[in-house]
């Protein structure tokens, strides 16, 4: 078995949680914290938006390792889809495909549903709700919330950070709402 067989094929959730917990003793150890949604501002900060705005007046340069993290997702996830890729389509419950189908969403075996996830749904009202509002959504979330679900639920809960749990927390009971009252309402349009 090659190289590319076993990193190809499903890991035991166990292996991530190690190596997660092998990433954040590093960072803990060298004094940083780990969020995905830090990234824009550190961005935005480069290209010079702290002469506009004063919370874009920061050192951007000591988060250059995580703006390196953030390349090194985009690189890995294009070599996942393009070389990495199961040929299975991706295994869901029976009843999670018969809830999807409830809504009217046909589960085709990809990572997204195609049936979800196009043009043509975009440019629609409910493409227009799901991606351009929750996308707003998320982006404003994390941002009153100080941290992404990454942030708050990998690093802030490891440095016992009661704002981190008291954001885990308000994520999951959002993600509640959202799975059991707001997504059939948004599938009915």
């Amino acid at each position: 078995m090659n190289i590319i067989e076993i990193i190809s094929q499903p890991w035991p959730w166990y292996v991530s949680g190690a190596m997660i917990a092998l990433i954040m003793g590093i960072l803990l150890y060298y004094g940083k914290s780990f969020g995905f949604s830090s990234n824009l501002r550190t961005l935005c900060a480069a290209c010079g938006a702290g002469k506009k705005a004063s919370f874009f007046d920061f050192d951007w340069k000591a988060q250059k390792w995580n703006l390196l993290f953030a390349l090194g997702a985009l690189i890995g996830g294009f070599l996942s889809e393009q070389f990495l890729k199961s040929p299975e389509p991706v295994a869901l419950s029976a009843a999670t495909v018969a809830d999807l189908a409830a809504l009217g969403i046909m589960q085709d075996g990809e990572l997204v549903p195609t049936s979800l996830f196009n043009w043509e749904v975009l440019f629609s009202l409910k493409g227009f709700i799901l991606f351009v509002v929750g996308g707003f959504a998320v982006g404003f979330g994390s941002r009153y919330a100080g941290g992404c679900t990454s942030g708050h639920a990998i690093s802030g809960l490891s440095n016992l950070q009661l704002p981190s749990l008291i954001a885990v927390v308000g994520f999951f009971i959002g993600g509640l709402i959202m799975t059991h009252l707001l997504y059939p309402l948004i599938f009915q349009l």
